[in-house]
């Protein structure tokens, strides 16, 4: 194997992996399987402390492929969303707030909607703090200054009133990994 070349494992060969695993073979015999040192397969095991990771399922209540194909049909052939949800039997709300997040009536695309459905379901997702750099400095700023997450809160409503983007709720646990940055933080409840 050449040094520096990292080529991953697809998903029938993970899924491959960790039946091998399953089975009791060695690191060396799995990774002799796909071409890969034991350390990388090592590496892939680890990171789910050894235990197979669960079978990802769709919930029930979320639009399926063949619903998406249907809402895509139906936009072509001119029909409203209200026709449309009727005869997914689904409320029109639903119909409605697909085909909106999925770019409208005209970039409406079952496939691709299905495929940024599946992927935006990822779990963990990662805090609006750790994605907006000015509103965690923001909020860190507050925090410093002895401010509790309540009060950092409406302090951003109140000068960021049409900006949606510059909310963060004190209870959200964005403020739980922020208010480590003070050592001695505490909550606003006083004994």
């Amino acid at each position: 194997m050449a040094q520096g070349k990292r080529d991953r494992l697809s998903t029938e060969q993970r899924t491959d992996m960790w039946r091998r695993w399953k089975a009791g073979e060695s690191l060396h015999e799995i990774g002799g399987a796909f071409g890969k040192g034991h350390g990388s397969i090592r590496f892939l095991l680890t990171q789910r402390g050894g235990i197979v990771p669960v079978a990802r399922r769709r919930s029930l209540r979320t639009l399926t492929l063949a619903e998406r194909e249907d809402i895509s049909r139906g936009i072509a052939s001119g029909s409203s969303i209200r026709e449309i949800a009727h005869g997914l039997q689904r409320p029109v709300s639903t119909v409605s707030r697909e085909v909106r997040r999925h770019g409208g009536r005209p970039l409406y695309r079952a496939n691709e909607a299905d495929h940024q459905a599946w992927e935006s379901a990822l779990r963990p997702k990662l805090c609006l703090l750790a994605i907006d750099q000015k509103l965690r400095t923001i909020v860190a700023s507050k925090l410093i200054l002895d401010g509790s997450p309540e009060q950092t809160s409406k302090w951003l409503k109140v000068h960021y009133p049409s900006n949606e983007s510059m909310r963060v709720s004190h209870e959200n646990s964005d403020f739980t990994g922020i208010s480590g940055l003070r050592p001695g933080w505490r909550s606003t409840t006083r004994d």
